[in-house]
């Protein structure tokens, strides 16, 4: 009984925002006031929410993919997706600094690898129909 006690009173759950190693990210006891374990839990959420901006969340199939395949297939990768938010959203929602700012840089990395491949293909794409009408004259 008195152990149970003891865990209770060292298991101190943040209301407010605050900046520090001493943090309960996701499980109890991790990252158990380790620095080393905290720089893990950073680089966790960092990774999830980078990788959540990677996930597609429009349509990838090709067309004339069979219906249930290409349903089941976008499942999931939404299934993944929101898994990884839920989890981005609980790290976050332990009022850790740290843990808010490498979710956010996080997502704003991701955000702009996945937008400026975009761009990239947009315009390659564009240029290849530009030389081809050019071609065709």
């Amino acid at each position: 009984m008195k152990m149970i006690h003891m865990m209770k009173e060292d298991m101190k759950m943040h209301m407010n925002l605050y900046w520090g190693k001493d943090a309960i990210i996701l499980f109890p006891g991790w990252p158990n006031q380790s620095l080393g374990m905290y720089i893990l839990a950073l680089s966790f959420v960092f990774f999830l929410a980078l990788v959540v901006e990677f996930l597609p969340n429009k349509s990838t199939i090709k067309q004339g993919t069979n219906h249930i395949k290409g349903g089941l297939i976008q499942a999931i990768i939404y299934f993944f997706r929101i898994s990884f938010l839920y989890l981005v959203m609980l790290a976050v929602m332990s009022f850790n600094i740290g843990i808010f700012i490498a979710a956010v840089v996080g997502h704003t990395i991701g955000f702009f690898l996945v937008k400026s491949h975009d761009i990239f293909a947009a315009n390659k794409e564009q240029n290849r129909e530009s030389a081809m009408t050019i071609d065709d004259i």
